[in-house]
This record gives C-alpha cells, structure tokens and sequence, in this order.
C-alpha cells in the first residue's frame, strides 16, 4: 500500500451513480471533500433525486455535462478525475459517449468496472479521433483500472489498482485519494493481469466467505443453535479471524497452528477440511475466477 502525500482536493465526477459510487461519494464528503468538487452523473431520475438531497451536490442525466460541469449550481471546477461506475455490458457505449469530453478535459480516467481492458477503454476514448487521422498528435488520456470489493460499501474494502503509462505521479496520488475512502487495504500491481489476480483474491472474495459462513451456519443450526446465533457465532469468528491476520506477526499458516492443538478438536476439523479437499477447492476456485476475468475482458472488449 503506497502512502499518498498532501494534495489539493480534485474535482472528481462519478459516471453511474449505484451503490460503488456512493461508497465512495460519502466517504469523500466525510472526509472534508467539498461540495463544489464533487459531481456525479445517473440516468435515473429516483436515483439523481436521492444522491442531489442526500448529499446536497450536483447530479447530472447527461454524462457530458457531469464532466463539463455545464449548469451545474454547485459544482462548476474542471474535472480533474473520471471514475466510471457503470455496468461492464454498457461501458463500451457510456465511454464512446464520453470520449469527446475526455479529450477535450484530458482527466485521469478511473475504472471500476470489471473485466475490462485499459485497452478497450483507449480505444473507445480515442476511436473517432484515429478516424479523423488525428492520432498521432492527440494526447492520450490516463487511465487507472481499480478493482475494489462490496465490503467498501461497510468501510472495509479492498483494492487493488494498475495505471497505464500516461498517468504521472501526481495522478497516482490522486487515485489513492480516492481509493483511501472505501479501502482499508490498497496496493499498485505492476501489470494488468494482476488486476484479475486481485479480483479473484478480493474482489470476488467476499462471496469466498459468505459461502463459508454459510456452511458454517448451517453446521450449527444442525447441531441445535438457533440460526441467528449461529449466523453471529460463525461472522464474528471470521471478523475476529481476519483481524488477527492484519495485526500479528505472524503468518497465516503459524496462526493455524497456534490454534490447533494436538489430537484436540481443532485438528480433527483441520484434518476433516484438508482430506475432503477444501484448501484444493479454495484455490481452483480462484484460479477460476482470474480465468473468467481474462475472458469476460475478451467479451466486453468487443462491445
């Protein structure tokens, strides 16, 4: 995890304003982000009525003028970051709208949509100006892949981020700046395969757990705990668990042993877990989900 130093607050305009985005919104407003350099663009109009009163701060039904800043009553600074929250299968459509804006503004471009490429996205950005033979003096527009995971939406998320060779340092930190607000844990991965490698550990991780504790609800349930209390007992445990990880000393597998006394009860789940293959399945089922991230970004690449 890199440490940001002191920057001036951007102006930063959230294309797609669902869950992810407001994550990320209140945590920059509880922080001291200003109003006037906050603007967010949602199509729809129930959604831009509840992020306008909730957070008092312009909401946009056209993506242009969020990143323009066109009659906007609050915020009217030049964007100096793009984060894109949209769906993966309308992105492709969403940024060709964009691109005009993009170039004209040169922002740092922000994306947290899975599964694709920093490729597709310069093209989609770059397409009409390489059509117009303009492309050999247009200057390209940086671009940050992110791949945060829901438990941001808790304040306890993780993220993983890849900048392409445009983006400078400055930017870099500007990314931290609002990568800061929804992940405890962030890191810089050197190439943007590790993004894949990053959604099969945490981005998809979440859902790793969830079928954990589930498993573990339902063990106790069978053994005559009510199912609350064995939802609670088993969250607890992996909180608890987690927690110990990020402050010991020790590694994972010291951890294990620790807790896992000889001929005790411990090693008899221990030894039940391994002979049945759960440390074997935990990892194919990564690797399968870096494989689906390689493809998905074959797939919407072609949008």
């Amino acid at each position: 995890m890199s440490s940001s130093s002191s920057i001036a607050p951007p102006c930063i305009t959230f294309i797609g304003g669902g869950n992810m985005c407001e994550a990320i919104l209140s945590g920059l407003l509880k922080t001291g982000h200003p109003l006037t350099h906050v603007r967010v663009s949602e199509p729809t109009p129930q959604r831009q009525e509840y992020l306008r009163s909730t957070y008092k701060i312009d909401v946009f039904g056209d993506n242009n003028q969020a990143i323009t800043g066109a009659s906007g009553q609050v915020s009217t600074a030049p964007v100096d970051v793009v984060v894109l929250a949209v769906k993966p299968q309308v992105v492709g459509e969403v940024v060709r709208g964009i691109a005009q804006s993009l170039q004209q503004t040169q922002p740092l471009v922000i994306s947290i949509v899975a599964g694709v490429a920093i490729k597709d996205f310069s093209r989609w950005i770059h397409h009409q100006e390489k059509q117009q033979g303009s492309a050999t003096g247009g200057k390209r527009v940086p671009l940050v892949r992110m791949m945060p995971n829901t438990p941001a939406l808790v304040g306890e998320g993780a993220a993983g981020m890849f900048a392409d060779a445009d983006v400078s340092q400055e930017q870099r930190m500007q990314t931290e700046y609002v990568v800061r607000n929804i992940a405890k844990e962030y890191f810089w991965v050197d190439t943007e395969s590790g993004v894949d490698a990053v959604c099969a550990v945490s981005g998809s991780g979440p859902a790793y757990f969830f079928l954990v504790i589930e498993a573990m609800e339902k063990a106790g349930v069978a053994m005559g705990l009510d199912a609350e209390v064995a939802k609670r007992l088993a969250a607890q445990t992996a909180l608890g668990a987690a927690k110990m990880v990020l402050t010991s000393e020790d590694d994972v597998a010291t951890l294990r042993t620790k807790v896992t006394s000889p001929n005790g009860t411990t090693q008899a789940a221990i030894e039940k877990m391994i002979e049945v293959g759960v440390p074997q399945g935990i990892a194919q089922g990564v690797a399968a989900c870096r494989e689906r991230c390689s493809t998905l970004s074959e797939e919407f690449g072609k949008l």
